[in-house]
C-alpha cells in the first residue's frame, strides 16, 4: 500500500471551476479571484481579503505597507518555516526569534521579553493549524503601547505594534468561537499545493484593522501595490475604452491569476461541510490508534478555547532524538508510507545560523523538533489506509526504540 504525504484534493468541482476559467477567455486576475476573496472572507469572517501569489508575498506586502525599515524588529517564533523570517528580511527588517511552548506555538512570555522600542510587528504562527494565544498577544501589544516608536504614517495611525497572524496552516481553525482570519490586525493564509485549501500557489491576506483604518481603503491600496502600483488591473484595462491607467507606487507583481483561484473556489465549496470534518476524523483516528502507546506524545486538535484546522498530524516520540527519529522515518518509508518533519527550527538552517542565531538559545524549539514526525492527513485517505499508516508507525517506533511488542 503506497501512501503519499499530501497530494492536492482535486474533485469534479475543482475541475469544473478551472474549465470554466479556461473557457471564459480570461485566466489572470479577474472575477474568479474576486469570488475567491469573497468566499475566504465569508469563511474567516474577515472584513476584507486580498488574494496574492504566495503567503510570503502577502506578508511582505503588509510589512512594506506598514513601513518597516532597516533596524526595525519583527518578533517571530524560532519554530516555523523559513518564509516567516524571509518575509521580514525581504521587507528590510530584522527577525527577532523567540522560543515556543510545548504546543509548538510561540510563547507569549518570550514575546514580552523580546519587545523593544524597535519592535514594529509580531508574527505568531499557528503551527499545524493550532491557533496561538491571541487574546494574550493582543493584550500585550496594548500594554506595550508606551514603548512603541512609530516611524511611518501607518504606524502613527495604528499607534502600537501590528499583530499579523501567520495562519498558513490554520484556515478553518477557531479560537474562542472566532474564526482564524479575524483574530488579529492582519492574517495571512497560505494556499500552497499542500495546504488544506490550495490554488497550487497562493496566499490570502485577511484585513481586520481597527479604526480609524478603513479595511476597504487598505484593500484598494494593497491591491494596487500587488499589481506594480497600477491603478487598474488587467481585467479592467481590457474592457472596451478602459485602457488608460497610472502607476502611483513602485509596487510588486504578486497578483493571483483566475485560473488558480478557480482551484480554491472548487475546494472551498465543500471545505466546511466535508474536507475539514474529514481531517478532524482522521486526526481523531490517529489519536485512537496511538493513545495506548507509552512512547506517543499526541498533538492537540481541540480544547475549550481552540479548534484546529488539522493541517498536520504532528506526532512526537517520547525518548527519541534526531537520530532515532530519522531511523523511524526511514523504516516507515520502507513500507511505502511518506512522512515528514515540521519544521527544522530556523537556527538549524545555514542562512540563520550564519546570521548568528544559535539553537541553544531556543531549547524548547529543539526539544519539539528532535522527536517530531508528521503523518499524512488529507480527505482522500481511507479508513483502511489510516489503520495501515498507524500500524506501520507503531511497528517502526517499537523496532527502532527496541520496545517489546507484548
Amino acid at each position: 500500500m503506497k501512501i503519499a504525504f499530501s497530494p492536492p484534493f482535486i474533485n469534479d468541482l475543482v475541475k469544473a471551476e478551472v474549465n470554466e476559467s479556461l473557457d471564459s477567455g480570461w485566466i489572470t486576475t479577474g472575477p474568479k479571484v474576486n469570488q475567491l476573496e469573497n468566499m475566504i472572507a465569508d469563511l474567516a469572517k474577515a472584513p476584507k481579503v486580498l488574494c496574492v501569489n504566495s503567503w510570503t508575498s502577502g506578508a511582505m506586502l503588509i510589512l512594506n505597507w506598514l513601513g518597516v525599515q532597516k533596524d526595525d524588529e519583527v518578533i517571530i517564533p524560532a519554530y516555523t518555516y523559513c518564509a516567516t523570517a524571509l518575509a521580514v528580511m525581504h521587507a528590510g527588517a530584522k527577525p527577532v526569534l523567540v522560543d515556543i511552548n510545548d504546543d509548538f506555538n510561540i510563547s507569549v512570555k518570550n514575546i514580552a521579553n523580546a519587545i523593544t522600542s524597535k519592535t514594529k510587528a509580531i508574527i505568531p504562527v499557528d503551527i499545524a493549524g493550532w491557533p496561538c494565544d491571541y487574546d494574550e498577544i493582543n493584550n500585550l501589544v496594548q500594554q506595550k503601547k508606551a514603548l512603541f516608536n512609530a516611524t511611518s504614517d501607518v504606524q502613527k495611525k495604528l499607534g502600537r505594534i501590528l499583530v499579523m497572524a501567520d495562519a498558513a496552516h490554520s484556515i478553518g481553525a477557531k479560537y474562542k468561537g472566532k474564526e482564524s482570519g479575524n483574530l488579529t490586525d492582519v492574517t495571512v493564509f497560505s494556499l500552497h499545493a499542500v495546504k488544506n485549501i490550495t490554488t497550487a500557489e497562493g496566499g490570502a491576506v485577511c484585513l481586520n484593522l481597527p479604526e480609524p483604518f478603513s479595511n476597504d481603503e487598505v484593500y484598494a491600496t494593497l491591491r494596487c501595490y500587488s499589481l506594480n502600483g497600477q491603478t487598474k488591473d488587467a481585467f479592467t484595462k481590457s474592457q472596451a475604452g478602459s485602457w488608460r491607467y497610472d502607476i502611483i507606487y513602485p509596487g510588486l507583481k504578486i497578483n493571483m491569476p483566475d485560473v488558480l483561484a478557480a482551484i480554491g473556489i472548487g475546494q472551498l465549496k465543500v471545505y466546511s461541510s466535508n474536507t475539514l470534518i474529514r481531517r478532524f476524523e482522521i486526526f481523531e483516528k490517529y489519536n485512537s490508534y496511538f493513545s495506548n502507546e507509552d512512547w506517543a506524545l499526541l498533538p492537540q486538535h481541540q480544547n475549550d478555547d481552540k479548534s484546529s484546522s488539522c493541517h498536520l498530524y504532528a506526532l512526537r516520540i517520547k525518548n527519541a532524538n534526531e537520530n532515532t527519529r530519522d531511523k523511524i522515518i526511514a523504516l516507515i518509508a520502507e513500507h511505502d508510507v511518506a512522512s515528514n518533519v515540521h519544521f527544522q527550527p530556523l537556527p538549524l538552517l545555514s542562512v540563520f545560523k550564519n546570521m548568528g542565531y544559535d539553537m541553544k538559545n531556543y531549547p524548547n524549539a529543539y526539544a519539539q523538533y528532535e522527536n517530531e514526525i508528521s503523518l499524512p492527513i488529507y480527505p482522500q485517505l481511507t479508513d483502511e489506509q489510516i489503520a495501515y499508516i498507524s500500524q506501520v508507525v507503531i511497528d517502526s517506533v517499537r523496532k527502532v526504540l527496541d520496545i517489546n511488542n507484548d
